[in-house]
């Protein structure tokens, strides 16, 4: 993994291309094929990003 991450805009730039892939994993998401466990990854990877968004807002409130 890569190091921390301190500057704001590359902290924006983290977390648009960690939501690009939320929306690409959806966007390949078959409905008829999809089950549970397409479902956890994508839970799992917005509390990825929830987990950044906290880690980042306290890095802004510093």
């Amino acid at each position: 993994m890569g190091g921390a991450i301190h500057d704001k805009k590359e902290q924006m730039n983290y977390l648009h291309n960690r939501l690009d892939m939320v929306m690409n994993v959806l966007e390949n998401i078959d409905p008829e094929e999809a089950g549970v466990a397409e479902i956890d990854r994508l839970l799992a990877m917005l509390d990825d990003i929830e987990t950044k968004c906290k880690q980042f807002r306290y890095d802004w409130s510093e």
